[in-house]
């Protein structure tokens, strides 16, 4: 049974411009299911960092409803003062970027503790077990003392989504989070992925310009000029392959 966690109610995001207004999403509906590695994809500017921003709350949507289940909640993330959304997302959704965004001034280990203090939950001993425990779980436990500089990009990424892992979120949510990366790199991170929702009941939405990705992904789904065109089942659910 389809037990749905994010539910997208006929949201519309127009943004206002010199030019005029642009409408970045039309009307959308989606529901996407706990533990799916759901793929939306599409080319550059059809929408899909702006979706998941309507998931995430980061952006204001313009009208319709995202309704997030978690922990036994079900929250309506729009009508959150900012404050709320804040700590509702550090809690609950955990968010991979393109460009990595870590700080360059702390370690890799005091990157991934770092959204625990911001949501309340650090404790010194227990937080830094946890946060070598992600970077075991991403194979990169060895550069832990390391700052972001001197590791690879595609090393970066794995940083990135074991913080993004860091208050245990039952969502993640992933904008091209292989677009920098080389293919073989890019599968690496691909093979993470598959096993948060293999083995830790993980949901993750990832957008992506790769049309070559499509077979990678539980569910896809694609994006054009706003407006989601059709979906596509995957026969097989992707599975990860560790590294040998």
């Amino acid at each position: 049974m389809s037990i749905p966690i994010v539910e997208i109610v006929n949201v519309s995001k127009t943004y206002s411009t010199a030019a005029g207004d642009f409408p970045a999403l039309k009307n959308i509906n989606l529901t996407v299911n706990k533990g799916e590695f759901l793929g939306v994809v599409g080319k550059s500017g059809a929408g899909k960092s702006t979706l998941l921003n309507m998931i995430n709350g980061v952006d204001e949507l313009t009208s319709g409803e995202v309704l997030v289940h978690s922990d036994g909640r079900r929250v309506s993330v729009h009508h959150l003062n900012e404050d709320e959304k804040a700590l509702w997302r550090g809690r609950t959704m955990g968010v991979v970027y393109q460009s990595f965004q870590l700080l360059p001034m702390l370690t890799l280990v005091e990157n991934i503790t770092l959204p625990m203090d911001l949501a309340g939950n650090f404790k010194p001993r227990e937080s830094r077990e946890k946060a070598m425990e992600l970077l075991r779980l991403v194979e990169i436990e060895e550069h832990a003392e390391k700052l972001p500089a001197l590791i690879s990009g595609g090393q970066q990424q794995r940083v990135a989504i074991a913080r993004a892992l860091a208050n245990d979120p039952d969502i993640l949510v992933a904008d091209e989070p292989t677009g920098s990366l080389d293919s073989v790199t890019a599968d690496h991170i691909f093979d993470v992925f598959s096993r948060l929702v293999a083995e830790r009941g993980k949901t993750i939405v990832m957008v992506t310009h790769d049309m070559g990705l499509k077979s990678r992904f539980t569910r896809c789904l694609t994006l054009v000029d706003g407006e989601l065109q059709n979906e596509e089942k995957m026969e097989t659910k992707t599975k990860g392959r560790r590294k040998s």
